[in-house]
Order: C-alpha cells, then sequence, then structure tokens
C-alpha cells in the first residue's frame, strides 16, 4: 500500500451537480467530500444571495456537516473598463457571504479586455483593480483566489506571476486550474507549476484536451494532472482539492455535470489522488 505523502481536503463545486442545496451536499458526502465551494443556491449567485437565503443555506450545510472551502464569486470576471468600485463594491458583499459561510477564501478572476485592445493594453487597470481588491480583503481578513480563466487578463503562468507579483498582497493567492490552462495552449506543470508554486494555495480540479479544449474526467486530457498531483504532494501541500468538472453542457451560472457526470469527475481524481499517495479527507 502506497503510503500517503498528503491529506488533502476534498470539496466540490455544489452547483455542478443540482441547483438545490439539499441536494448538492448529498452527493458531494456521498463522494467522500468533506468540504463544499459554493457559486450557487437555489439557482441564485452567490453574489446576489439575500442574508436569509445564506443563514438557510448554511443551517442545511452544517446540519449534513459539510463545510465551505470557498466562495466561486464573479468578481472580476467582468469588462475591466467599469470603474474600480464597481468591482470592490460586489466583493464587500461577498466578503459578508464568506464570513457567514465561515470561509476565508473568495474566488475571483482578473478582469477582460474590450474588443481591439491588447492583454499589454489593460495591463496597468489590472493591477490597479487587483491591488484594490486585495487590500479591501486584506482588511477583512480573506483571501482571494485568482483563478486563471480562459480569455482574462491573466490566463497564462507569466500573466499570473505577474499579477501575483505586482499586487505583491497575502491576501491575493493563486486557484490552480490544469484545464483552464490547456484551454490558452499551456500545459500546466511543464510550463506553470514551478512559476506559480509560491502562490498555489488552492487546486481546482479538472483536465482537458488541448486539440478541442474539451473538458474531460482527471487523467484523461493534457492538463498534466497526474505530474501536478505528484509534484503537489511531494511539496507538502495540505490544501484543498475542489471538483469543477464541467462535463456537461453550461448554464447561466458557470459549469454543469448533473450527480452522475460529477461522481465520474470524483472516482477519475481519487484513483489519480491514490496513485500518488494523497488521501483525500
Amino acid at each position: 500500500m502506497t503510503q500517503p505523502h498528503a491529506v488533502w481536503n476534498l470539496s466540490g463545486f455544489g452547483d455542478e451537480v443540482d441547483p438545490d442545496p439539499t441536494i448538492q451536499a448529498a452527493v458531494l458526502l456521498a463522494l467522500g467530500a468533506s468540504h463544499i465551494e459554493v457559486r450557487s443556491a437555489w439557482g441564485t449567485n452567490v453574489s446576489e444571495l439575500a442574508p436569509a437565503d445564506v443563514e438557510r443555506l448554511k443551517a442545511i450545510l452544517d446540519e449534513k456537516g459539510l463545510k465551505v472551502s470557498a466562495v466561486a464569486s464573479p468578481i472580476g470576471k467582468v469588462d475591466v473598463t467599469l470603474p474600480v468600485e464597481h468591482e470592490v463594491a460586489r466583493l464587500r458583499q461577498i466578503i459578508s457571504v464568506a464570513q457567514a459561510l465561515e470561509t476565508k477564501y473568495i474566488r475571483i478572476f482578473s478582469f477582460y479586455r474590450a474588443e481591439g485592445q491588447s492583454q499589454e493594453d489593460i495591463r496597468d487597470a489590472v493591477m490597479e483593480r487587483m491591488s484594490a481588491l486585495a487590500e479591501v480583503a486584506a482588511t477583512a481578513g480573506v483571501v482571494l483566489l485568482h483563478e486563471n480563466e480562459k480569455g482574462i487578463f491573466g490566463d497564462t503562468p507569466d500573466r499570473v506571476l505577474d499579477i501575483m507579483e505586482t499586487v505583491n498582497s497575502p491576501a491575493l493567492r493563486v486557484a490552480w486550474d490544469n484545464a483552464n490552462f490547456v484551454q490558452v495552449g499551456v500545459k500546466p506543470y511543464t510550463e506553470g507549476y514551478a512559476m506559480l508554486r509560491p502562490y498555489l494555495e488552492y487546486l481546482q480540479v479538472k483536465d482537458a484536451i488541448a486539440a478541442t479544449g474539451e473538458v474531460v474526467p482527471s487523467g484523461e486530457g493534457d492538463g498534466e494532472l497526474d505530474a501536478t498531483i505528484a509534484a503537489l504532494a511531494a511539496d507538502g501541500y495540505a490544501g484543498f482539492a475542489s471538483l469543477e468538472p464541467h462535463l456537461a453542457s453550461a448554464h447561466e451560472l458557470g459549469g454543469y455535470s448533473g450527480p452522475v457526470a460529477f461522481g465520474v469527475a470524483a472516482r477519475a481524481f481519487a484513483g489519480l489522488a491514490a496513485t500518488n499517495g494523497v488521501t483525500l479527507a
């Protein structure tokens, strides 16, 4: 039997299972998760949940014994020409949700550019906004996790590193997504891991095929997940692994899988984790 190098907390995007948090929780628990990542509940994005609904969600999760790994916010998934205060105000609201759900992590993005603009054209505006968001987060005692989403400023390892070094705040860290890197032509482990590992604080689990961009279960694509998991285990990573399978057609709130496909994704990842001596808890 392989001696575990590490124990990682297993989480997942609940709304990829079902809009109903009760069903989300039941499926995640059945797959061995101890945590849930909250993006939406009852079809409402986390940025728009009323305080009473946040309380109701917390009560459901408490009853089931699930903790919240992160709030998956849409912050920064907007055009960079919007005023700085636009996303700062939304972040303040989402911080209140994160605090009510007793998590310190909030997933964010680094802005879209207008048609005809290059990434370099928007760099200064991006850094101004990311710095403002990090300052608010630091004051509130939360940590922002930048996801390398396709099409935003920080979609390649070098630009993610640019953000981390320029903002230079312990309140801004990396949510690593192998599949998203594949979709922008990057070999995640080969071309990004060593560069970003000092900032890597959260693992989002999905894989993708380079030729088509199609998202597939862990180990079935070109995301170098096996090498990434092995390296994280060897490095002593002891954080979250959050399942974000994206195995069915997307809905308006983001990726979707349904309970059956979510289970397929969970089992594929569990197999890779076990091979590399990682225990999921």
